[in-house]
């Protein structure tokens, strides 16, 4: 029985870093019987903390592929994972805007693979993917993410539109899946994450196609973490009010007379947080559920809605 025990000496600061750094060993500490290896001896030996303090989540010297990365919760995402020491391959519309995510990813010391594609478009995906895996000769962790479907109540929405949102919102998040299995079966620590809303648990107002098919996404989240266990874990992110581009634009749809940063003042107070989120704090929980360092969790749709989501269940 390993204890841990305080010492005179060291002041507050250091003991609370040793404490953490003990913490950190012991949960890392594997409990396989002696002689039987498993498929996360190697990853779980990644879990330390640096001299300050910093968790290692294992990701230092791997691939992550971000769908739709140019802007929003997909670049906050990218930039999360090469700040790990992660190389990273991304995909969107806007060349420039993607150039320039790239850029700030190699400026954190890793490489960066950028592909202009549509994730509605199956060839330009797959060659996205094949660009990331011959550039960096892996692929660990795919985070499957689109731009949401446009606002509309049930009156205003077409068959197009529907056909639209299906294809923007599940088909793109398949075709992703299908293209990255190969390259992440062959790796020791393979995680799938879907970026989805927490319109899965809680319908909003005023998104239609949103409510509806995000729902099937979480479906195919599901089954896909019992199908491709062991070898590949698969969670989502069921994301809040998080202040992003779509949220100003949609703040600015349902009320387009009124000051954007007014409205979404307005709307904070129905959050128990009393604030939007940061980009940056839905990415730190990203690359984690994505890192070795999550490696026994799997099937999880996880808020992250500073409580938003009223349910029980």
């Amino acid at each position: 029985m390993m204890s841990l025990t305080a010492t005179r000496g060291p002041g507050p600061a250091e003991s609370n870093r040793v404490m953490n750094v003990a913490i950190v060993r012991i949960l890392g500490q594997r409990h396989a019987h002696p002689g039987v290896r498993t498929r996360h001896d190697q990853t779980s030996r990644t879990l330390d903390c640096t001299g300050d303090g910093h968790v290692e989540l294992g990701l230092r010297g791997r691939t992550a592929f971000v769908a739709a990365a140019s802007n929003g919760i997909g670049k906050g995402v990218a930039l999360g994972f090469a700040a790990e020491g992660c190389d990273v391959g991304i995909c969107a519309r806007n060349g420039e805007a993607l150039d320039s995510v790239a850029l700030q990813i190699r400026a954190a010391g890793v490489r960066a693979t950028p592909a202009v594609a549509d994730v509605t478009d199956v060839d330009a995906v797959r060659v996205a993917i094949q660009e990331t895996v011959e550039a960096t000769g892996r692929l660990d962790a795919l985070v499957v993410n689109a731009g949401g479907p446009p606002p509309g109540h049930f009156a205003d929405v077409g068959d197009e539109q529907w056909e639209q949102a299906f294809q923007l919102t599940l088909m793109s998040a398949v075709h992703l899946v299908r293209e990255a299995l190969p390259a992440l079966r062959r790796s020791d620590a393979a995680s799938i994450l879907f970026l989805a809303s927490w319109s899965v648990k809680q319908p909003i107002d005023g998104l239609l196609l949103s409510n509806s098919i995000r729902g099937a996404v979480n479906g195919l989240a599901k089954t896909l973490a019992n199908e491709l266990a062991p070898a590949v874990r698969v969670n989502s992110i069921l994301t809040g009010r998080i202040r992003t581009e779509r949220t100003e634009a949609l703040a600015s749809h349902n009320h387009p007379t009124a000051d954007v940063d007014t409205v979404l003042a307005q709307e904070a107070k129905a959050i128990p947080m009393q604030r939007f989120g940061t980009v940056e704090e839905l990415a730190r929980v990203a690359v984690f559920l994505s890192s070795p360092a999550a490696s026994y969790v799997s099937g999880v749709a996880l808020p992250v809605d500073a409580g938003v989501i009223q349910a029980v269940m």
